[in-house]
Formats: structure tokens, C-alpha cells, sequence
């Protein structure tokens, strides 16, 4: 078994054991439940960098990225420097993330906000909505292409956009619809962990000019994000770039002002 198959049945179970434990009316009830979105594909369009920081404490290939950080004073941090939203990694056996760091970057921050997590139910599209989520992720490897219908159409019904992740060209082809906001080409194989940017530029003639184009992982470099753009890429999810250092919010800032100079 792959270790994505794995985070993937664990993801099932987590979600079984939490729908037990909080039912939907609970979320619903949340402060936040109706609160207008915040659309990050609109600031992707109108950005001159289309830089989506990200908080992440830890990841299966990297082990350890930065655990002393809190969200709060980095999500304030990405937001003062200009970025167009953050990223926020909920899932915890695996990443080190929660729900509570959600609702705590939303608590400091106006700008929008994905949860990022590994989407199998719509039940965990209610709880991105009830802790102040403005985009969710859907990652095409894991899901069937009814399941992308089904979690897309409803994320729409809750006022949420969605980003869908793509690894390869039979992934983008069985997920393209109209249910979608943004569409993102992940350039580390998930089996592998390899990373290589040459799979955006491979795939970007085939996602249609209606979607917002956004190329994640591996990105480190000004000249990387400045090659992209010409290919058509406004979105740009940058997260260990960042993390990795003591002050992300400073290296979010430094990196956008030497891509605008």
C-alpha cells in the first residue's frame, strides 16, 4: 500500500469517527457558518505576484518543516506582505495541521483562505465552511470523477471555490467542469515525491483559458514563478520556501518585492 492509499483510508476513518462525534447541525450553527467568501481566484487574476503562501508544519517527504510557529502570527505575517491568500494544512497524523489552525488564521486575517486536507465527504466541506474557509481542495488522484462532481457542486452550494489538483494529463481530463474555480498542477508526484516544474508547463495547453491556472510544489525561485507566468500561470502555492524559515511572513515579503522589481 502507497502512502497516499494510506492517508487515504485513515482520512475515511477520521471522517467516520468525527461525523459520530459532531454532527452537521453543530457546524452549521458556527459563527462563521455564513460568512461572505472571500474569492481567491479574483485576487489570482488581479495579482501581480498570485502568491499563495502556506502553513504546514510537517509533510511525509520532508518530515519536520517548522513546528514553533504560530498560525496566527504567520498568517498575519503572509498577509501583510502581500500575499493572495494562505494555504492551511488541517489533516494531523500526517501534516501536523488541525481545524483549529483554520479557524485561528481566520480569527487574524481577512484575506482568503484554503483548507487544504485530503477531501473524501462532503461532511468535511461543512466543517471548511464552519471554520471560516473560503476555498477547499479537491486532489484528483484520490477522487472519481463523479466524486469531483458530486464535492464540487456541493462545495458551489455552500459558497465555497473550489481548487482541483492534478498530477498528470488523464487526472486534468476526467476533472474538468464547470464546478470548478481554479485548477492546479501539483509537480511532486505523490508516489515518488519527486518534484519537477516541467509538469506544468506539460499540462498547461490542455486546462481550458476560463480556469485560474496554478502551479504547486517545488517552487523556490523568482525566475521559476517568472517563466511560469508565461506559460499562463497565475497562481503560485508556495509553502517549505517559507516555513522553513524563522520569519515566513519576512520571506513571503522579500520574495514578492524581488518578483515585482
Amino acid at each position: 500500500m502507497s502512502i497516499l492509499d494510506q492517508i487515504i483510508l485513515d482520512k475515511r476513518r477520521e471522517v467516520d469517527q468525527r461525523k459520530a462525534l459532531f454532527p452537521i447541525s453543530f457546524w452549521e450553527s458556527s459563527p462563521l457558518f455564513d460568512r461572505p467568501v472571500n474569492s481567491l481566484s479574483k485576487k489570482l487574476r488581479e495579482s501581480k505576484s498570485g502568491i499563495i503562501a502556506e502553513y504546514k508544519r510537517r509533510s511525509p517527504s520532508k518530515q519536520n518543516i517548522n513546528s514553533t510557529l504560530d498560525v496566527d502570527r504567520v498568517s498575519k505575517g503572509y498577509e501583510d506582505a502581500g500575499v493572495c491568500g494562505m494555504s492551511v494544512l488541517t489533516d494531523g497524523k500526517y501534516f501536523g495541521g488541525s481545524l483549529d489552525d483554520l479557524i485561528l488564521a481566520r480569527s487574524s486575517t481577512q484575506f482568503p483562505l484554503l483548507r487544504k486536507e485530503f477531501i473524501v465527504n462532503e461532511y468535511q466541506l461543512i466543517e471548511a465552511k464552519a471554520h471560516g474557509a473560503d476555498v477547499i481542495l479537491l486532489i484528483a488522484a484520490v477522487l472519481e470523477q463523479n466524486e469531483i462532481k458530486q464535492l464540487s457542486t456541493f462545495a458551489k452550494s455552500l459558497g465555497l471555490e473550489v481548487l482541483l489538483e492534478v498530477h498528470n494529463r488523464s487526472e486534468l481530463e476526467k476533472s474538468i467542469m464547470p464546478s470548478l474555480d481554479m485548477l492546479g498542477v501539483n509537480n511532486r508526484n505523490l508516489k515518488t515525491f519527486e518534484v519537477a516544474l516541467e509538469t506544468s508547463i506539460e499540462l498547461v495547453d490542455f486546462i481550458p483559458k476560463e480556469f485560474v491556472k496554478v502551479s504547486e510544489s517545488g517552487i523556490s525561485e523568482v525566475e521559476a514563478i517568472k517563466t511560469l507566468k508565461t506559460y499562463g500561470y497565475q497562481g503560485f502555492l508556495i509553502g517549505e520556501n517559507f516555513m522553513k524559515t524563522d520569519n515566513p511572513g519576512k520571506s513571503a515579503h522579500d520574495f514578492i518585492t524581488q518578483l515585482e522589481q
